[in-house]
C-alpha cells in the first residue's frame, strides 16, 4: 500500500452523496474513482490500484455486500460499507464478509474521512510491522494440525496447503497462539488486533472468531479449538508449540 496519494473507490448510486464524498477526498489529495453501481465498481477494482473501497450496501445490480465478498475472496484491500439501515444484521453480515468498518446514513463526511484514515493507517502499519522478527525469534506456532507462520503471515494445514487469511483474521489468530489456554476477553482481543485505532462495534470480535473457526474447520456450535467462555471471552485450547 502506498504511503500517500491513496486511491479510493467510491461506489454509491445516490449522485448527491457520491459527489460530496468524491469532492471531499479529492480536496484532501486522495485519488478518487467514483461509480454509480456495483458492476462498474467491480470493473474498476479488477483493474487494480485501489487502496480502499467505500461501498454502498444497497446498489442496483451487484450490491455492496456481494462486491465486498468478491473483494475479500481475491485480496485484502480494505472495505468500508455505507448503509442506510442502522440494523445490527447489516453490520454483522458485512463483518462476516470481511468488511473493515461501516458508516450509517446519514453520516458526516468528516466521520467517513476519520474512518478511512484509521483503516488505512491500521492496514499500512500491519504491512510494515516487523512480523518476521517476533519476540524470541519465533517465526511460527504449531497447534493441532495447523501452523501459523509469522514470517510469511500465513496459515498452513498439516499437508502444507496455505489457507488465506485477511489481515484481521491473521492478527486475531496470532493473539490466540501467543496466549494459548488463556481466556481473552473481547476488549483484550480488540486491543491486541486493533490497538489504539480500535473502533469497536457490536459483536465484531464474535464475528471474526466465527470466521477464524470456519477456516480452522472448528465447529461453531461445539468448538474444540477456540472455545467460548460465556460472559468472559474466548480461549485457544490445546498444545501450542513454537517452531
Amino acid at each position: 500500500m502506498k504511503d500517500n496519494n491513496y486511491h479510493l473507490l467510491v461506489a454509491e448510486d445516490d449522485p448527491s452523496v457520491r459527489s460530496v464524498v468524491e469532492r471531499h477526498f479529492q480536496i484532501r489529495s486522495y485519488e478518487v474513482t467514483s461509480v454509480e453501481d456495483g458492476t462498474h465498481a467491480l470493473e474498476v477494482f479488477e483493474g487494480g490500484g485501489i487502496d480502499l473501497a467505500i461501498l454502498d450496501i444497497n446498489m442496483p445490480g451487484i450490491d455492496g455486500l456481494s462486491l465486498c465478498r468478491h473483494i475479500r475472496e481475491s485480496s485484502e484491500t480494505p472495505v468500508i460499507l455505507m448503509t442506510g439501515n442502522d440494523h445490527e444484521t447489516d453490520r454483522i453480515v458485512g463483518l462476516e464478509l470481511g468488511a473493515d468498518d461501516y458508516v450509517c446514513k446519514p453520516f458526516s463526511v468528516r466521520e467517513l474521512e476519520a474512518r478511512v484514515k484509521t483503516v488505512l493507517r491500521r492496514c499500512s502499519r500491519s504491512e510494515h510491522a516487523p512480523e518476521s522478527a517476533p519476540a524470541d525469534d519465533v517465526e511460527a506456532f504449531q497447534f493441532e494440525d495447523w501452523v501459523l507462520d509469522l514470517g510469511r503471515r500465513e496459515l498452513r494445514s498439516s499437508d502444507g496447503a496455505p489457507v488465506a487469511l485477511t489481515g484481521s483474521e491473521y492478527r486475531l489468530l496470532k493473539a490466540f497462539v501467543e496466549h494459548p489456554n488463556r481466556v481473552l476477553s473481547r476488549d483484550q482481543l480488540m486491543n491486541m488486533t486493533r490497538g489504539h485505532d480500535a473502533m469497536p462495534f457490536d459483536r465484531s470480535i464474535d464475528v471474526q472468531v466465527g470466521r477464524v473457526r470456519k477456516k480452522l474447520g472448528d465447529n461453531g456450535k461445539e468448538p474444540k479449538l477456540i472455545k467460548t467462555f460465556r460472559g468472559e471471552g474466548y480461549v485457544l485450547t490445546g498444545s501450542v508449540v513454537r517452531v
